[in-house]
């Protein structure tokens, strides 16, 4: 396929957006977002819920477009945000149609913008609420590698769907024990940047069987559009980069990734 070298490639096979953040992107509307994510390939897209205030929020996106999906969860960063009520909304939402999963949950302490031991409470305990809805979850961690090998040692013998550890970034001791587990790996933009040796040298590892792609949109725009805001039409870069890193054909790595895609989250 010739292109000029900036355009966006376009495949002949469908693309899932396994994460970005719908409500957050704000350079163009949410109809010229999806109609540019379908011109590229990509036939569904998962919005992440993030807070107590855009679980409802998500909810509303997953009734705007037939192509989004949704989940519902509290990033590390608002743990301290979780109350007794935000349980009640996940037990009561967490299944609903078009949502696939619990997430955004996990931890992170290179930024520490929850008390670290309030955020291994609440991993805890939205784990616990997946594993009673049946559902796989969506986990970010960050510089916190000792303590999410110990959470998952726990919950993931119980975790019937597993998940996604998503724009994984962590060392290559909780990559490969994460996979030993039955999760999967989330790549992004972060795979094209110079600097990321050590994410490309996990993803080398990572069996395509166990890898999803996304964008983490409005966040971490891949190369050559670093410095604009990210948004799901650039995710045929990030599959690029994954058939390069990996030495398989574009093809094989679309095929696969949809496929991984589809069986994690069970789109209906």
């Amino acid at each position: 396929m010739s292109r000029k070298k900036r355009d966006i490639p376009v495949f002949s096979q469908p693309i899932i957006e396994t994460h970005c953040h719908l409500d957050y992107l704000k350079e163009a509307e949410l109809q010229t977002i999806l109609s540019d994510a379908r011109a590229v390939g990509i036939e569904r897209i998962v919005t992440i819920a993030v807070s107590p205030d855009n679980l409802a929020e998500v909810r509303d996106l997953v009734e705007a477009d037939a192509m989004i999906y949704g989940t519902q969860g509290i990033h590390p960063h608002d743990a301290e945000a979780y109350t007794a009520d935000t349980a009640v909304q996940l037990r009561k939402h967490g299944r609903d149609e078009h949502i696939v999963a619990i997430g955004e949950i996990g931890l992170d302490y290179y930024y520490d913008n929850s008390d670290r031991a309030v955020q291994r409470k609440v991993f805890a305990e939205q784990l616990e609420i997946a594993c009673e809805l049946d559902q796989p979850v969506v986990i970010h961690t960050r510089e916190a590698d000792e303590d999410t090998r110990a959470i998952l040692s726990e919950y993931a013998p119980r975790l019937a769907r597993k998940g996604v550890i998503h724009s994984f970034t962590s060392g290559i001791d909780l990559a490969r024990f994460c996979l030993d587990q039955g999760f999967m790996l989330g790549f992004n933009g972060i795979i094209t940047f110079n600097k990321a040796e050590n994410v490309r040298e996990v993803l080398a590892e990572t069996p395509l069987e166990q890898m999803l792609v996304e964008t983490d949109s409005p966040f971490l725009t891949p190369a050559p559009y670093r410095g604009r805001e990210n948004a799901p039409k650039y995710l045929p870069f990030i599959i690029e980069k994954i058939a390069d890193v990996k030495d398989v054909p574009v093809d094989q790595v679309l095929r696969q990734t949809h496929q991984n895609a589809e069986a994690l989250f069970r789109f209906q």
